[in-house]
C-alpha cells in the first residue's frame, strides 16, 4: 500500500511539472510570436485632443520599424500615462499591413475631471522687458477649460496685460469636431515712441483706432479635421476697442479663418522632421458691425531636421494687410523671435501692413546658432531688409524638457557700433 502510494505521489508530481513546463514554454510561444512582428505604426486614440512632449513623440516613433517589444510598448505606456496624469493608459495590437506587421494603439483613460497649471511662455529682452504667460487647465470629460494671465511686451506694437479665458469641447458628436469660445480682456500699454508716431500723424492712412486703453475679444470657433493632420479653424472676433481719455469706443469685428498642417516623420532611430505650416485670415466688415474694415492674411512655414546631435531648423513667416488695421493687427519684427538683436521699435514703432521674415537655426548638442533677415513696411513705401545673428544654448537644465530653455546673445547686423541683446526664456 505504501509503495503504492508512493507511486500516485510521485504521478502526480510529474504531471504537474508536465503542465509547468506546458504554460512556461507556451509563454515563451507567445512572446517568441509576438517579437517576430515588425512595428509598422504607433498611435493615440483621439492623439489631436492630447499634448505630449517631443521626446514621447521620439520614443513612439523609435518604435516604429523595430521588432515588437513588450516591455518597450508597456515603458512608454507608463510615460504617457504620467506625463498626462490619466487614470491608466492601455495598448492593443492590430493587424499590420502585412502579415509581419502590426500597429499599436494607446487608448487613455483620463477619468471624469483634471487639473493642471503650466508656464506656456516666459521670456526675457534686455531692452524690451519681460513677458510672461501662466496658465490653469482644467479638464472634465470632452470639456477644457482654461484661464491664463499674460503680460507680453513682446509679439505686438503694444505691451498687453490681462487674461484669457477658454471652453473648448473636444468632440461634437465627433473626434473630428471641436468647438471652443475665447474671452480676453487686456490693458494696453504703449513705448514713448509709439505714441508719439500716432501723435505726429504717421501712417494715418493704414491705422485704424490710433492708441486705445484697453481691449476686449469675444471669439467662438469651431476647427475641423479635414485629414490628418490638416485642420481648419472658422469663427468670428468681436473685439472692443475703448479709446484713451475720453475717445469713444471702436468695434474690430471680423471673420476668422486658420488652416494648420503639421506633419512628424522618423526616417531612422537617430534621424526625424516636422513640418509645420499655417494660414491664417482675419476680415473685418461693416457687414458684421464692425467700425474699422480690412483683410489680414497671414503665412508661417517651420521646418526642424535633428539628426543625431545635430539639427536645423528654417523658418518663414509673411503678412499683408488691406484697409485700416488697429495697432494689436499690424505686423512688428525685432522681438524675441524675429529679427533677434534688433528693436522693434526702431524698426517701426507702429508695426506695418507688409511683412516678410525667415530664419536660419543650426544646433549641436545644446548650442544654438541662428541668422534672421526680414522687414516690415507700409504698403507705397520702400521696404529696408534688416539682418541679424546670435548664439545661444538651449538645454532642459535637468527637470525642464529638452530645448524647453534659451539663452541667447543677438547683434543687428549694420554700419557702426554692435549693441548687442541678451535673451532668456523657456518655451518661445
Amino acid at each position: 500500500m505504501d509503495s503504492r502510494l508512493h507511486s500516485l505521489a510521485a504521478m502526480k508530481l510529474v504531471v504537474i511539472a508536465l503542465l509547468a513546463a506546458v504554460v512556461l514554454f507556451g509563454q515563451d510561444d507567445d512572446l517568441n510570436v509576438n517579437s517576430r512582428y515588425t512595428v509598422e505604426s504607433v498611435d493615440l486614440s483621439n492623439q489631436h485632443q492630447y499634448k505630449l512632449s517631443t521626446s514621447i513623440l521620439d520614443e513612439m516613433h523609435r518604435l516604429i520599424g523595430s521588432k515588437l517589444n513588450d516591455e518597450a510598448v508597456k515603458h512608454l505606456a507608463s510615460r504617457i500615462r504620467g506625463e498626462l496624469k490619466a487614470l491608466d493608459v492601455t495598448f492593443k495590437l492590430l493587424r499590420g499591413g502585412n502579415p509581419d506587421s502590426v500597429k499599436v494603439l494607446f487608448e487613455v483613460e483620463k477619468g471624469q475631471t483634471d487639473f493642471d497649471f503650466s508656464i506656456p511662455k516666459f521670456a526675457y529682452n534686455s531692452r524690451e522687458g519681460g513677458t510672461a504667460v501662466g496658465e490653469a487647465i482644467g479638464r472634465v470629460g470632452s470639456n477644457v477649460f482654461s484661464v491664463a494671465g499674460i503680460s507680453d511686451g513682446d509679439t505686438l506694437a503694444e505691451r498687453y496685460t490681462g487674461v484669457q479665458a477658454k471652453y473648448e469641447r473636444l468632440s461634437l458628436g465627433s473626434d473630428r469636431v471641436s468647438v471652443g469660445f475665447e474671452f480676453d480682456a487686456y490693458h494696453e500699454q504703449y513705448n514713448g515712441a509709439t505714441l508719439s508716431a500716432i501723435e505726429s500723424g504717421a501712417d494715418a492712412s493704414s491705422l485704424g483706432a490710433g492708441a486705445y486703453r484697453s481691449r476686449m475679444n469675444f471669439e467662438p470657433s469651431a476647427t475641423f479635421v479635414l485629414a490628418e493632420p490638416l485642420t481648419l479653424t472658422v469663427g468670428f472676433s468681436f473685439e472692443q476697442l475703448q479709446g484713451l481719455s475720453a475717445a469713444p469706443s471702436e468695434s474690430a469685428n471680423a471673420v476668422i479663418n486658420t488652416l494648420r498642417y503639421r506633419q512628424r516623420w522618423i526616417d531612422s532611430d537617430d534621424t526625424n522632421q516636422e513640418l509645420d505650416a499655417g494660414y491664417n485670415l482675419r476680415a473685418a466688415t461693416k457687414s458684421l458691425g464692425s467700425d474699422l474694415g480690412y483683410t489680414r492674411h497671414a503665412v508661417n512655414v517651420r521646418y526642424i531636421l535633428i539628426h543625431d546631435n545635430q539639427s536645423i531648423e528654417l523658418a518663414l513667416v509673411g503678412g499683408l494687410i488691406y484697409g485700416r488695421a488697429p495697432l494689436f493687427e499690424r505686423f512688428v519684427l525685432g522681438d524675441d523671435t524675429t529679427l533677434r538683436g534688433w528693436d522693434k521699435y526702431d524698426i517701426d514703432p507702429l508695426g506695418g501692413n507688409r511683412m516678410i521674415h525667415g530664419s536660419v537655426t543650426y544646433g549641436y548638442r545644446v548650442i544654438r546658432v541662428f541668422y534672421d533677415t526680414g522687414a516690415v513696411w507700409d504698403q507705397g513705401t520702400t521696404p529696408e531688409v534688416r539682418q541679424s545673428a546670435g548664439v545661444g544654448i538651449s538645454s532642459g537644465l535637468g527637470l525642464l524638457p529638452k530645448g524647453a530653455v534659451l539663452l541667447a546673445v543677438a547683434f543687428p547686423i549694420r554700419q557702426g557700433r554692435a549693441e548687442p541683446v541678451f535673451i532668456a526664456g523657456m518655451n518661445f
